[in-house]
């Protein structure tokens, strides 16, 4: 019972009818006569694959995530303990930098006082050096005044005798010039 279909590409083709008796009564999972087979098979395969996920693979999964479980609390552990370490560290360091700049005052205040008591006595020394100098130098001031005190007398005697001489052609004797002279300084 084959018939001829003719195809527009390839020329021609052939199909062969099958009776339905032959191939069966329709879907092999609906039919009615193979429903307890089914049924039992279905029944083992969901057993040997429940037994395979209990036995084998949930404890599997389960050792799996344990050891995750573990490892992320001990990396947790340990990076606790590393802040901790690391926060003490901190802390330490803190400590010894106020350590450090306490200890920089302490000497810069003791430097400073032992420069200022330094300069104190400096400059002390040098006030006694100035005073004796300038006592020195004002009895040297003293010294050289009387001196020259001492000849503005003759040196206005010779004066006033040499302008007498010019103004009245004759000089003064020297008891007139003394008394003059003693009369002008008074």
């Amino acid at each position: 019972m084959a018939s001829q279909t003719h195809s527009p590409t390839d020329g021609t083709h052939e199909a062969i009818d099958i009776p339905q008796a032959e191939h069966g009564a329709g879907f092999p999972p609906f039919d009615a006569n193979t429903f307890s087979s089914q049924i039992l098979w279905l029944v083992i395969t969901f057993g040997v694959f429940y037994w395979i996920m209990k036995n084998v693979v949930v404890p599997r999964l389960s050792g799996i995530l344990e050891d995750r479980r573990d490892r992320i609390a001990g990396d947790l552990a340990e990076a606790n303990r590393l802040k901790q370490e690391t926060d003490e560290a901190i802390a330490s360091y803190e400590q010894a930098l106020a350590d450090a700049r306490a200890k920089a005052h302490g000497i810069a205040s003791e430097t400073r006082a032992k420069l200022k008591s330094g300069i104190e006595s400096r400059r002390e020394k040098a006030e006694a050096d100035l005073a004796v100098k300038l006592s020195e130098a004002e009895a040297k001031i003293t010294g050289m005044k009387n001196e020259a005190l001492s000849q503005v007398e003759e040196i206005a005697g010779e004066t006033t005798t040499e302008l007498v001489k010019v103004l009245m052609g004759k000089a003064p004797t020297k008891t007139d010039l003394g008394k003059a002279l003693k009369a002008a300084l008074n």
